[in-house]
């Protein structure tokens, strides 16, 4: 048995959801598949693999087999790529990111990146989900504000800021707040995770200016898991919202927005504003992930997002 090919038919076979499909991924017969995942389980004595007409699943030791398998199959994968690449990116890069940041800030620059390094091929996964990225098979994430403690490697990419604003049709109707306390009288927009968890973090907005603190509790008629929803229903005179730049500077530049209490900075220690890609730590030398990084530090530095 060819150790190294039985468990990349068996990781590939679990990636792929079932042996036909990871056949057509490897480029191989169905029966070519079964057989060397089939030599696995003989040789390990241990039943990897539930296999029923309609699915196939892991068994509990199939499961914890696999996480070590597709580790080790991605450190060869990589280590074969730091050698071989010696600084010349290419390859599949998979790339995470929040759907509305990707859509509005990543996918806009990747054309001049693939022009720079013509040999690295991208896999984009827009998500809000905090993935794990051994799971999914992703190289680095692109993650907005306070990271959870864990053993991936952060870099700080660039920061943002936020601002509360409406439009100048609610401002008209409603009033500009003159001071944080003003927000309690106000329709503000807050952002939900999920229905029925605990928002009470997400309905407090903090603020500091030179007159000191302020914690105000805010109440409104929508809730919602979506940024960009919350955005357009503040374009459509719902009421306020607390926003980061990156996601509403264009339309408080185009007037469609008007930012209200500019004299007072925003959520100033309640919430990290970095921007952050992470991954893996034996990513870390790998020369299309640092040329894909280095690439988006270089342009948000010149125009953070």
């Amino acid at each position: 048995m060819d150790r190294f090919a039985a468990l990349k038919a068996f990781v590939t076979m679990v990636d792929a959801g079932g042996f036909a499909p990871a056949a057509r991924r490897m480029g191989l017969a169905t029966s070519s598949v079964t057989r060397q995942v089939d030599a696995l389980e003989a040789k390990l004595a241990v039943k990897l693999v539930n296999r029923s007409t309609r699915s196939v699943t892991l068994t509990d030791a199939g499961q914890g087999y696999y996480e070590k398998a597709r580790r080790l199959l991605g450190d060869l994968e990589e280590a074969d790529l730091s050698v071989a690449g010696a600084g010349d990116p290419r390859g599949l890069l998979r790339v995470s990111a929040p759907p509305a940041f990707g859509r509005l800030h990543l996918a806009p620059m990747l054309a001049d990146y693939l022009r720079l390094f013509p040999e690295v091929t991208l896999d984009l996964l827009f998500t809000d989900a905090i993935i794990n990225l051994v799971e999914e098979n992703v190289d680095v994430a692109i993650r907005l504000g306070a990271l959870e403690s864990s053993s991936l490697v952060a870099r700080k990419l660039a920061e943002h800021s936020r601002v509360i604003c409406a439009s100048p049709a609610y401002l008209e109707r409603a009033g500009i707040p003159q001071s944080p306390q003003d927000l309690a009288g106000h329709d503000c927009l807050t952002f939900a995770y999920r229905p029925g968890a605990d928002h009470s973090r997400l309905s407090r907005w903090h603020l500091e200016g030179v007159k000191g603190t302020a914690a105000v509790e805010v109440t409104g008629p929508v809730r919602a898991n979506s940024s960009e929803t919350l955005v357009r229903m503040a374009l459509c005179g719902l009421g306020l919202i607390m926003m980061p730049t990156w996601l509403v500077g264009s339309d408080l530049h185009g007037g469609r927005l008007r930012r209200v209490l500019a004299d007072w900075q925003v959520n100033p220690q309640a919430e990290d504003t970095g921007i952050y890609a992470v991954y893996l730590d034996n990513r870390r030398g790998v020369p299309k992930l640092r040329s894909f990084l280095d690439f988006l530090a270089e342009r948000w530095s010149r125009a953070a997002p």
